[in-house]
């Protein structure tokens, strides 16, 4: 299976990945736009001509940032919808208004080594944020996805997936001493696996999903971290806010990744899979994140976890 290559790379911004792209009649859902590499993803698709829909939390910072995108590039059809992915009732309350087919989704929205924290159904906080709440979003939408064809789906996971496969027996930290990293990159992974199995399961519909690095951004996503995340990045690996978004605006857009899915990318070419800690981990994947027996595996744990909240 040849590696997918593209003109773009570390230094590419989101604006000029989308460059001459038209969206016109699309429309897009990206989450947690409403700042960070979310609100850049969703200006770059704004720009393509799309309907962006910014699914946030916050929906007063959400209307701020679509009046902004709309200032910056005309578009008229940007919007701020509430949805907290640690809720399910949030998330079915989305899905159930979303009307007409959906041709993107991102699932950009995420959390980063946050204080040891469960949602009312025991989640640990970040497999719930990073990957259930997204599950939900996207199998909720599947439909909508199916609609026209040739929809995409972008998971936004990170290079902290290399911290812990998923661990199959405690999920949720219920015997394990708790460890933000720890429970950061089994999420990470988990977002992997899902554009994995995502793209196996929803083929008929000729749905897509792959997943990214986005780079080291200074976001919010760093609050739990005192800002600058784990702190062992080399300064010349920090991007810009409109270069951390270039992958995700790469994923979502461009025709080098029509048909294609189940893969992980960086700096907006497609990774090299490895199988141990060897040198720089920058920039590839481990083997077990897109392990199709994983795949399919946690889809089936995740269901599972869906249905007993029910």
């Amino acid at each position: 299976m040849r590696a997918i290559t593209t003109p773009f790379g570390f230094a590419s911004t989101a604006g000029e990945v989308v460059s001459g792209i038209d969206l016109t009649g699309r429309r897009a859902v990206v989450t947690g736009a409403s700042s960070g590499i979310g609100a850049e993803t969703a200006r770059a698709l704004a720009t393509t001509g799309a309907a962006v829909t910014l699914a946030v939390r916050d929906v007063a910072a959400g209307e701020r940032v679509a009046k902004d995108i709309t200032g910056s590039t005309g578009n008229q059809d940007v919007r701020a919808v509430h949805l907290d992915l640690t809720d399910p009732a949030s998330i079915t309350a989305f899905t159930a208004a979303w009307q007409g087919p959906l041709h993107i989704l991102v699932n950009n929205a995420g959390v980063m080594a946050c204080p040891e924290q469960y949602t009312e159904q025991g989640w640990e906080w970040q497999f719930a944020t990073n990957h259930l709440g997204h599950f939900a979003l996207a199998t909720g939408l599947r439909g909508a996805l199916a609609a026209d064809g040739n929809a995409r789906v972008v998971v936004v996971s990170s290079t902290g997936h290399q911290q812990s496969p998923i661990v199959w027996d405690d999920v949720n930290f219920a015997f394990r001493p708790y460890d933000p990293w720890l429970a950061y990159g089994q999420s990470k992974t988990a977002g992997v696996l899902f554009a994995v199995e995502a793209t196996r399961r929803w083929a008929d519909d000729n749905i897509t999903a792959n997943a990214l690095m986005p780079g080291a951004i200074y976001t919010n996503l760093q609050r739990h971290t005192g800002g600058r995340g784990s702190g062992r990045v080399p300064a010349e690996l920090i991007k810009t806010v409109g270069q951390g978004a270039a992958t995700s605006a790469l994923l979502a857009t461009s025709p080098l990744l029509d048909g294609v899915g189940g893969r992980y990318f960086v700096d907006c070419n497609e990774s090299e899979i490895v199988d141990r800690r060897s040198g720089s981990l920058h920039g590839v994947a481990a083997r077990y994140a897109v392990d199709p027996a994983g795949a399919r595996r946690l889809w089936d744990l995740s269901q599972d976890l869906l249905a007993d909240a029910a």
